[in-house]
């Protein structure tokens, strides 16, 4: 069966593969994000006086978390994996294929598993967080960023006002986003101890809503919900999508605003001895 017709699938996953590997061809059109959550991942990491001889970076693209680490970590041997084959090809070192809900490891394999804005286009996150869990060794740290929340409200709010004023219906157009405050269960749920969620919205202006959508395809972040319209989207949809946005959005100087929000996840595997979840009995996380 297709991944698109399984009800119980929201993402479609060959598809966010293929928009990934897209992106790897034209990389560095619209990575400013991207490099802006390696580097506030990278800072978390080194007010963290803990020793990680052995990391994961999941979703490296390019290996940008490799060159923005610089050392911090006391990070030994770095592997990296991404979903997207022409990615794992360009980062550095010891690098593979691969994604969070298939990992491809076994149980307390690493110190430390990084992620930068890979982990929300997870079909089942509570199940991508456990195998991550699993693959820590004890008091090993997970540190990740995702994108959630409020992200491209604007953006899925002007589709849906065009669609309904030239259609008169609505489709799916941008991605659902977890909530934050439901992420911190999640990693309990996992199995995780001492979880903390950090939440950092990021405004960005473009000149007009289609190049928003061109920085989002080249971020390779294009609609892969197995869900979406298929097929070309009506000149006059695309069009009122477009003046909605403007006339919704819109700033003084013309230009219109886009909203991220970054949500950072870290969270501890448990000690030793101290599996399941909730039973850790340390009062404060091992930071030293």
């Amino acid at each position: 069966m297709a991944e698109s017709a399984n009800p119980l699938l929201l993402f479609d996953r060959r598809a966010a593969r293929r928009f990934r590997e897209r992106a790897a061809r034209q990389w560095g059109k619209a990575d400013f994000l991207v490099n802006e959550a390696a580097e506030r991942l990278a800072d978390r990491l080194a007010d963290v006086t803990r020793r990680f001889p052995l990391a994961l970076d999941l979703g490296c693209r390019d290996g940008v978390l490799a060159r923005t680490l610089q050392g911090r970590g006391g990070i030994e041997t770095l592997i990296q994996m991404d979903s997207a084959p022409s990615f794992a090809r360009r980062a550095p070192g010891p690098r593979l294929v691969g994604e969070a809900e298939a990992l491809p490891f076994g149980m307390a394999s690493f110190d430390l598993i990084l992620s930068v804005l890979d982990l929300h286009a997870a079909n089942d996150l509570p199940g991508a967080l456990f195998q991550l869990r699993q693959a820590l060794k004890p008091d090993g740290l997970l540190l990740a960023s995702l994108f959630a929340g409020e992200t491209l409200t604007e953006l899925r709010r002007a589709w849906m006002e065009a669609e309904l004023a030239e259609e008169g219906g609505a489709g799916i157009r941008v991605a659902p986003f977890a909530d934050p405050r439901d992420l911190g269960a999640l990693l309990q749920r996992a199995g995780f101890v001492f979880p903390v969620v950090d939440s950092d919205a990021i405004e960005v202006t473009y000149p007009d809503a289609l190049a928003l959508m061109r920085d989002l395809k080249a971020m390779g972040e294009a609609n892969a919900v197995a869900e979406r319209r298929r097929g070309f989207t009506r000149a006059t949809t695309f069009a009122r999508a477009v003046e909605f946005y403007h006339s919704l959005f819109g700033q003084p100087d013309g230009r219109v605003a886009a909203r991220f929000e970054i949500v950072t996840l870290t969270a501890w595997a448990p000690p030793p001895g101290q599996n399941a979840p909730g039973r850790a009995k340390a009062s404060t996380p091992p930071y030293t």
